[in-house]
């Protein structure tokens, strides 16, 4: 793992000079892929008895990309320095029973199998619709007691204290590493083909990575057009931590574990 010395390159304390977070220090990326194999695979998992998902697919390779592929976006902006974090975790996003999106928080994603990835994550679904959860949706229940317009004045407290100068608030459990390493959700679920998602102002997360649809569409294999099963994909990243170059490392990760789907296993 690089050092925060290392991290902190010339260009990178440039960038965060010039672009303030998460406003206009965005790069935009998306690209189409072919999800054929790995709807067969995962079909193949589920009749073996593990109710695995798009999602649970995801989550593993962007953890693992992250630690093979492009270590560089495991990291967060503090105090004029980017440091690299201790564990990749991931904040994936759900849909409430009321409606409304909450989050699971899933630590050292990239040191999950499958078979746990389901396990954490479902645990952590049914923790959060209880509404008895810990962590990312606590906090969004503690923020929404208190008046406007208070309620910006402290939200403004608490950001300017944990993502700006990166300190640790123990008595709200608290830290820079409160939202993981990167954001996961998946519109396609809802019925959303596409979406272009945004940098949280209240994260420390250096991209946020949103799976789209999966429609049949006309695809060329060796040569041949043939009728595949496509999926969307769309990021968001912080260009103060990275640069498009780390986006394509992780594309092209993906674009491989897609075509060779085992290696999750």
């Amino acid at each position: 793992m690089k050092t925060s010395k290392e991290l902190t390159t010339n260009w990178r304390k440039v960038a965060s000079t010039i672009y303030k977070k998460p406003v206009d220090s965005k790069i935009f990326g998306e690209v189409e892929i072919d999800v054929t194999h790995l709807e067969n695979f995962i079909s193949e998992q589920r009749r073996k008895g593990l109710k695995v998902t798009m999602t649970h697919v995801f989550l593993l390779i962007m953890a693992r990309g992250l630690r093979t592929e492009a270590p560089e976006l495991n990291a967060f902006f503090r105090r004029g320095r980017i440091v690299p974090r201790p564990s990749i975790d991931a904040a994936v996003s759900i849909l409430q029973a009321d409606g409304g999106m909450g989050s699971v928080l899933v630590h050292h994603a990239d040191q999950l199998n499958l078979e746990q990835a389901v396990e954490v994550l479902g645990e952590g679904i049914q923790s959060s619709r209880r509404s008895d959860e810990k962590g990312l949706n606590q906090k969004k229940n503690i923020l929404t007691a208190v008046p406007w317009p208070f309620r910006n004045w402290v939200f403004k407290l608490y950001t300017t204290l944990t993502f700006k100068w990166g300190l640790s608030l123990p008595f709200l459990g608290t830290s820079p590493n409160s939202f993981g390493s990167f954001v996961l959700t998946n519109i396609g679920s809802i019925g959303l083909d596409k979406g272009f998602p945004a940098l949280m102002p209240s994260s420390n997360v250096s991209f946020v990575l949103v799976m789209g649809g999966v429609s049949k569409k006309p695809w060329v294999v060796n040569d041949e057009i043939v009728i595949r099963r496509i999926m969307s994909l769309t990021t968001v990243i912080d260009h103060r931590i990275a640069d498009a170059s780390h986006g394509g490392k992780m594309f092209r990760y993906v674009k491989h574990i897609l075509q060779h789907p085992e290696e999750l296993l």
